[in-house]
């Protein structure tokens, strides 16, 4: 008996093993992506081979404890078998995150709602804590682009997120999210209501086919209005490139010369395109099946209540915690996984409810 299907594992970094032996394999545009991939798939294969034959030395000992009880086997099998539920608990990330993309980074967009100051306050808020949730795991997190306010707080922010399954992980993250608080720009010490929207995108691999023809874009240059340096800002480096049939607009200021702001830029535009084609694919599956979902101003999908007490809720897995200033200095762990479990149970009952439709 398997922990794990080992042998679709096993096929699947053969595979990537015979494509990266093959000639002029290093020459492939996506032959840093299949890297990766064949690495990631050693690592998990190493350690579901782990999991496998601890499971199968359990199996042994249980065997022996059958025909005599020994209480040194006994005491062995109770310790490894905490240990082994421990550990099997923390890889319930392989069950949850087995999307297309999850593996990848992720690109990160927030932009500041109605509320004005506060919002934007809020904004900034919410950056340091993906930021902070970011660097807990190991992460890098590199700024893209950023719309900073005179007064206060961030007009929009776009990041990076490096790591294997930072997309995975962030994708829940995608929405309104409404904070409930005293201002401090109010001098009246009134509770206001901010809301700012959260974009979560993956970086494709260079695999994944996204048409952009050069007539379709336009590029602008200006001068970056950021930190980074005098030579950041004493030229025209930073870049705009529209997308003129969508109407897609990105941006890229921190690199140090224009031709690395709209390598950045490209990148971007390439996953919100995805994004794009994908979404509208989904809303006509959902037209069909008479259902509409829609993330937008007025569905937020978590609230932060500061004031007049302290709590945060999940609305979509109805996910509560009471530490606000733990979840906002980026300990998220506990919201996202109970949104992961959330779909992986919401899509099981789905497809459950449509087999039996069909039948």
């Amino acid at each position: 008996m398997t922990v794990f299907d080992l042998p679709a594992l096993k096929k699947k970094e053969h595979e990537l093993t015979e494509t990266t032996l093959s000639e002029g394999f290093w020459e492939r545009d996506d032959a840093r992506d299949i890297n990766r991939e064949l690495s990631s798939a050693r690592a998990r294969l190493a350690e579901m081979d782990a999991f496998d034959r601890e499971f199968a030395d359990l199996e042994t000992l249980a065997e022996l404890l059958s025909d005599a009880d020994d209480a040194e086997l006994r005491d062995e099998f109770c310790e490894r078998s905490v240990r082994l539920g421990k550990n099997l608990v923390s890889k319930r990330i392989y069950v949850l995150m087995d999307g297309e993309h999850d593996i990848s980074d992720a690109i990160v967009t927030i932009h500041a709602g109605s509320g004005g100051l506060d919002s934007q306050d809020w904004c900034e808020t919410l950056f340091r804590m993906y930021a902070r949730w970011a660097e807990s795991h190991g992460y890098g997190a590199a700024v893209l682009d950023e719309l900073r306010d005179g007064e206060a707080g961030i007009k929009s922010v776009t990041f990076e997120v490096k790591g294997d399954f930072a997309y995975g992980y962030l994708k829940g993250e995608q929405g309104v999210h409404r904070l409930v608080r005293i201002s401090p720009f109010d001098a009246a010490r009134r509770r206001h209501t901010s809301f700012t929207s959260v974009e979560v995108l993956p970086v494709l691999p260079d695999s994944v086919e996204i048409e952009i023809r050069p007539e379709d874009i336009k590029m602008d240059t200006f001068r970056s209005s950021g930190a980074g340096g005098q030579y950041v800002n004493m030229t025209d480096s930073a870049v705009r490139i529209t997308h003129i049939p969508t109407g897609i607009v990105v941006s890229c200021q921190v690199e140090r010369s224009q031709h690395m702001n709209r390598a950045v830029a490209m990148r971007v535009l390439r996953s919100k395109l995805f994004d794009k084609t994908t979404r509208e694919r989904m809303e006509r599956i959902e037209s069909l099946q008479g259902e509409k979902r829609s993330i937008s101003w007025g569905n937020q999908i978590r609230s932060y209540t500061l004031q007049p007490f302290q709590l945060i809720k999940d609305h979509r897995s109805g996910f509560k915690a009471g530490n606000v200033n733990a979840v906002l200095d980026g300990d998220l762990d506990g919201m996202i996984m109970a949104y992961l479990r959330f779909i992986k149970t919401d899509r099981a009952a789905a497809s459950a409810g449509a087999a039996t439709v069909k039948e």
